[in-house]
């Protein structure tokens, strides 16, 4: 009993933390923000590892980090947000943080669309009109635009 109350306490004080994180994060409070998500991201939160990601790419709060930036938005992809398997997409279809290769770009794309990320729907739609990492498809590109509203 008290065990299972105290893992409960840790549950609720890890997310206010991360609350607060995303709050500082959110009102440019960078490095208040990489205070409160660097433990968070290194337990495996991915929302924090997404933020760090994005902080370590842009030099927010902290000196552009292109390694770090990859490591942090992986490991969220990895675990499935959608928004940090489209930022890894950009990251490979740009060759930002990363070796520009198309196909990953494509690959990491897929995952969030299917997710129902409208944006990586779009660029998805994108690549598939262009031939870029995938095979050129009109209508599955089609499809990708029908998806994201277009």
């Amino acid at each position: 009993m008290i065990e299972r109350q105290a893992n409960e306490n840790l549950l609720a004080e890890e997310m206010m933390a991360l609350q607060s994180g995303i709050a500082a994060f959110e009102t440019k409070q960078f490095v208040r923000a990489y205070q409160l998500l660097l433990h968070l991201a290194q337990q495996g939160h991915p929302q924090a590892q997404y933020r760090l990601a994005i902080m370590a790419q842009n030099g927010l709060g902290q000196v552009v980090n292109p390694q770090e930036a990859v490591r942090w938005m992986q490991a969220a992809a990895e675990q499935g947000l959608d928004l940090a398997q489209h930022g890894l997409g950009f990251m490979y279809l740009e060759g930002e943080c990363v070796e520009q290769n198309d196909t990953q770009a494509a690959h990491w794309f897929r995952l969030a669309a299917k997710q129902g990320l409208a944006g990586a729907q779009a660029t998805l739609g994108n690549l598939y009109e262009q031939g870029r990492g995938v095979e050129k498809d009109l209508e599955e590109a089609q499809r990708w635009y029908a998806k994201a509203g277009f």
